[in-house]
């Protein structure tokens, strides 16, 4: 079934995965940028390019309604190129601010436009500690302070009003630490490794299957549990893009 739409955060390391994926599926894509210079990139990728920024509320309403998507997905970020640790410290209250009032003004827009359905990108490793690996119902960390402590505010805050925003149906997808095309690492790290076309791939799954709720994603680790988004979203880690 071919599907309008909203893809918010289309430039980023899993947007510019995921259209290639949403495009071959049928379906049709509008994809923002803030950057007019992207536009070209974004129709050579063959999305509908939107030039907006998720704080300007009016205006991201507008260009919502005038996408008319019954799908909307949440890879919106503000991260530095290559995750450049000597500027990762400010981007952490960047992300923050986008996960609160960004999350906040995109399910405003959705609503207002008639989506049906909300697939929006959170973070695996905001678990607090206990046995591994942690599974979708543990509880997260919120004893947490200082950098992860402001991390923390903003994934529940939007991982609340992603699963609590009736009429959306709310899908959060928690992935693991990204590599690949865009990511700045070739090469698997962390804990919880997940490809970027393999995190691409979860979002369009997520489309056309699962119920609302939580998914971790990620390659087989550790840390966390991923048999329920291979179960429910036919989730599957090594998938890659035939471009690599």
């Amino acid at each position: 079934m071919s599907h309008r739409i909203f893809l918010a955060g289309a430039t980023g390391a899993i947007g510019q995965r995921l259209i290639p994926l949403l495009r071959a599926a049928g379906h049709h894509v509008a994809g923002t940028t803030r950057f007019e210079a992207k536009l070209s990139a974004l129709r050579a990728l063959g999305a509908e390019p939107v030039v907006v920024d998720v704080f300007a509320a009016d205006a991201l309403k507008q260009a919502v309604l005038a996408a008319k998507p019954d799908i909307v997905i949440h890879q919106l970020t503000d991260l530095p190129p290559g995750l450049d640790p000597a500027k990762m410290a400010d981007a952490i209250g960047r992300n923050a601010r986008i996960r609160e009032e960004g999350t906040h003004n995109l399910i405003d827009a959705s609503i207002a436009a008639g989506a049906k359905r909300l697939i929006a990108q959170s973070i695996a490793w905001m678990y607090a500690p206990g046995p591994q690996p942690h599974r979708e119902n543990d509880p997260l960390d919120r004893a947490a302070d200082g950098p992860r402590g402001i991390t923390l505010a903003g994934v529940v805050s939007l991982e609340t009003q992603t699963l609590q925003s009736p009429p959306l149906e709310g899908i959060v997808l928690r992935y693991g630490q990204l590599y690949g095309p865009g990511t700045g690492s070739d090469e698997p790290r962390g804990q919880a490794p997940l490809h970027v076309d393999a995190a691409a791939h979860a979002a369009l799954l997520a489309i056309d299957r699962g119920t609302p709720g939580f998914y971790n994603i990620a390659e087989p680790n550790d840390l966390i549990a991923t048999d329920k988004a291979r179960r429910d979203l036919g989730f599957d880690a090594s998938f890659r893009l035939p471009n690599g």
